[in-house]
């Protein structure tokens, strides 16, 4: 998969496309995210997983791994033919080839992992490692340590620091 916009404008930092909750490498992968979604929430960040599952097994799947963030059922297989990432040697249950996407803001692909085999996929580690870059990458008061931030905090340019300018209301209020 190349690096490009993709049609998915739900997050900003990371989706993962998976089997779904009969395959015992996704639920072991989310094992993992949901510990590593506590650290996303408090570096405001997002994840989505979108499966091929039916609504209620995605339910089912999503509970079962005490995720917190949004499962997507796509049982019509729309991401799957859109990306063509049909796992085709699995016909009984027609899945995607599992995929863990890092996005940076405005959708755009920082990184991509697939994972028909488990090791393909990445660990929290890696993920945490990613958001770093990510994370660095968009946020111009990264390093308060830098003497033109501390400057422009003394002058009163408080658009460059966290929330950027927005009303804490205004930020809320986006991440609805």
């Amino acid at each position: 998969m190349a690096t490009r916009r993709i049609g998915l404008a739900l997050v900003e930092e990371g989706v993962v496309l998976a089997r779904g909750g009969f395959c015992p490498k996704d639920r072991l992968q989310h094992e993992g995210l949901v510990r590593l979604f506590h650290e996303m929430e408090v570096g405001y960040c997002r994840l989505v997983t979108i499966s091929t599952d039916n609504l209620l097994e995605t339910n089912e799947f999503r509970a079962a791994a005490g995720a917190h963030w949004p499962f997507l059922s796509d049982p019509g297989r729309k991401v799957q033919k859109d990306l063509d990432i049909a796992e085709y040697t699995d016909p009984t249950h027609n899945p995607m080839v599992p995929h863990t996407i890092v996005l940076e803001p405005g959708l755009l692909v920082h990184k991509t992992y697939m994972g028909y085999w488990f090791f393909g996929r990445p660990t929290v580690e890696e993920l945490r490692q990613d958001l770093r870059v990510v994370t660095r990458k968009c946020r111009p008061d990264w390093d308060l340590s830098d003497p033109e931030l501390r400057d422009a905090w003394g002058r009163g340019e408080k658009a460059r620091f966290y929330p950027y300018g927005k009303s804490y209301a205004a930020v809320f209020k986006e991440q609805e």
